[in-house]
């Protein structure tokens, strides 16, 4: 009774708990959070020191008692206590300019599709101890075609392509529910990975994670593209320790990312390989959405064409389908119910 008094002044939110990112969606408000996932730790104290754009300003920058990490790994929580904490912060964040001393809002958080049951519940848990009345998780392909405006209660086959930080989801939909998927632990964090790497073997050269990935920014891409792009690299020379720059060029970048893109690209053709047949009528006509901050790699769309043979598209506003598909469900949460994936826990009381 209490709960729902107190749900009376709260706002209900949508989270797209990314790797990388995360954001948040207000009903009736739209896309009002956009940060780093991201807490630096005193780890003196265990004090919580800063959370998103702040403490991702501090990564690398630290004295050795403060760490900044994600407490999300891969797309699943990897510390229960610093998730709730974040989860916490963008909740009393959104309620900051009301009225409300103690927020409780109802919830939708966007998991991957590969989570387990343990998994599940450690996200359900940290949002209800964060101060969320009641929390409901969707599936984020589920909640990227959703936002993508895909029509995934009907009976027609939809494929969506989430490329994430930390995963990659490939799903079939149809009917409200989810025909076949994969979930890849191989995605935006991996490609900066396999930059760092080829930096090391080709030219010695140690680069930080950002740099890595302004690299990939500037000039990465899957596929040959029509116009050369080249770019500085630096980082420290691990034989002399000093600074050093190296130019790099698109062709350069492409082989350092060749193995994980076609790890991706397998996938996508995997999925579709084990969809019914009727649903890959409806593919070949519809296409396969691409979207997630990956999918924005220079020629994918056009590699996944070439490898599927099939129409590729890329949505809309790519970063933010997820949490905006999050946000299309709580404004009807009643008619796409059947959308959220269940969890093994009692229903807290509304």
């Amino acid at each position: 009774m209490f709960n729902k008094l107190l749900g009376l002044f709260s706002k209900d939110i949508g989270i797209d708990l990314g790797t990388a990112n995360t954001l948040v969606y207000v009903r009736g408000e739209g896309i009002v959070i956009n940060e780093p996932s991201v807490v630096a730790i005193n780890k003196k104290t265990g004090q919580i020191l800063a959370i998103g754009n702040e403490a991702k300003k501090m990564v690398g920058r630290t004295p050795a008692y403060i760490v900044a990490t994600r407490p999300l790994v891969e797309g699943v929580v990897s510390d229960f206590e610093v998730t709730e904490q974040m989860l916490k912060y963008f909740i009393n964040k959104v309620h900051r300019e009301g009225f409300t001393l103690l927020p409780r809002p109802r919830v939708v958080i966007g998991i991957p599709s590969g989570v387990t049951e343990v998994e599940k519940k450690a996200v359900h848990d940290a949002a209800i101890n964060a101060g969320a009345r009641c929390a409901y998780l969707v599936e984020e392909p589920m909640a990227a075609a959703i936002g993508a405006r895909l029509p995934v209660q009907e009976a027609k086959g939809n494929v969506i392509v989430d490329i994430g930080g930390g995963t990659t989801e490939v799903a079939v939909i149809s009917l409200g529910g989810i025909v076949t998927s994969k979930s890849l632990r191989i995605a935006g964090d991996k490609l900066n990975d396999d930059i760092i790497r080829y930096a090391q073997d080709q030219f010695n050269l140690l680069l930080g994670e950002k740099t890595a990935e302004d690299i990939k920014i500037a000039v990465g891409s899957a596929f040959k593209l029509n116009e050369a792009l080249e770019a500085p690299m630096r980082g420290r020379d691990l034989i002399t320790g000093l600074p050093k720059e190296v130019i790099v060029n698109d062709e350069q970048i492409r082989a350092a990312l060749a193995r994980s893109v076609g790890i991706i690209t397998n996938s996508i053709k995997q999925t579709i390989e084990e969809t019914p047949p009727e649903l890959v009528a409806d593919i070949m006509e519809r296409g396969i959405y691409l979207t997630g901050g990956g999918s924005l790699l220079r020629g994918l769309d056009q590699l996944v064409a070439q490898v599927t043979q099939m129409p590729v598209k890329i949505t809309e506003d790519s970063l933010t389908t997820v949490v905006r598909g999050t946000g299309i469900i709580l404004e009807d949460i009643e008619s796409l119910r059947e959308v959220l994936a269940e969890v093994q826990t009692e229903e807290p009381p509304k």
